[in-house]
């Protein structure tokens, strides 16, 4: 990314003077005066004059008509004074008299732009790489105001990227891009409008930050994902505590209710096949269960054998 604005090739400026029908009004012009020589009957030594004469009429005529495609608009000064536009389609001057000086493209264009090493209003410096699309409204006063208006349009926009790269911060500029653009687009059409070009729009490619500072948002963003993980895994804690501790107090007013959820855990437990289980037999009285361990191990041991 460079620092001076680029654009993609301009269109030819300038055209040769002939064309189709150039060539059409050469040969009628240049036949027609043949052949009113010859049906003269001019002396001999007169018919090369007359042919001559003719045939320098002919390209005289011939430098008189211009084609301008679509897009294209031509300036036309009389003796160095402006005239007027002309085009699209055919249209006649008037030789040695009239001059085109300028073709202009109609078309919306595109401009590059680029500014390198710009600080920020928090004081980061930037490379920002960003895209102009801009159309000449008034081909009159975009050739007679300005010596290169294509030039013009891009110093312009890279100011303006300048002034609004120094007056915003850069996590506004890393997260609304959407805001420098259209901003961007007001501040550089208000300076082109005078000119008769009009901005369409302005669009952001690219923000390179330093390594260094690109290497700390993103172990700061790691950090508070981190801390993010660790809340959620926090009050996921506070919420099973408060669970185990609503059935806790069921349990307590419930013995039954407690032996049932007893006799699923060791359920559970042993329905795993290799799972070998103690319980204390105090537990185990407790809960009223002995037997049913003891007629579970023997079943799984039955379960086992060959």
């Amino acid at each position: 990314m460079t620092d001076t604005p680029h654009d993609v090739p301009r269109p030819p400026a300038h055209k040769h003077g002939f064309n189709v029908i150039s060539l059409v009004v050469l040969g009628l012009v240049s036949g027609s005066v043949a052949a009113a020589a010859l049906a003269a009957g001019l002396a001999r030594e007169l018919l090369p004059v007359a042919i001559g004469g003719g045939l320098a009429m002919a390209l005289y005529l011939a430098l008189s008509p211009r084609v301008a495609t679509q897009w294209e608009r031509a300036v036309v000064l009389r003796l160095g004074k402006f005239v007027g536009l002309r085009g699209p389609g055919l249209f006649w001057i008037v030789p040695l008299l009239d001059r085109i000086v300028v073709w202009i493209d109609v078309r919306v264009r595109t401009t590059g732009f680029a500014a390198e090493r710009t600080l920020t209003r928090d004081t980061v410096p930037v490379n920002v790489d960003a895209v102009l699309f801009w159309q000449v409204a008034d081909a009159e006063r975009a050739a007679l105001a300005l010596e290169d208006y294509e030039e013009a349009v891009a110093w312009a926009a890279q100011t303006a990227l300048r002034e609004i790269i120094g007056k915003t911060d850069l996590a506004g500029m890393l997260a609304g891009r959407d805001v420098l653009d259209a901003e961007m687009q007001l501040l550089i059409d208000e300076r082109t409008r005078s000119w008769g070009i009009t901005v369409t729009s302005v669009e952001i490619r690219d923000v390179v930050i330093p390594q260094a500072l690109e290497d700390a948002m993103s172990r700061r963003a790691q950090a508070e994902r981190e801390k993010q993980a660790r809340v959620i895994l926090g009050d996921a804690e506070v919420e099973i505590a408060q669970k185990f501790g609503s059935a806790a107090s069921v349990y307590r007013e419930d013995p039954v209710a407690l032996q049932l959820r007893s006799l699923n855990l060791l359920y559970e437990g042993m329905k795993e096949r290799g799972t070998l289980m103690i319980v204390p037999s105090t537990m185990a009285d407790a809960m009223g269960t002995a037997s049913f361990a003891g007629l579970a191990a023997l079943a799984q041991q039955h379960n086992a054998k060959p």
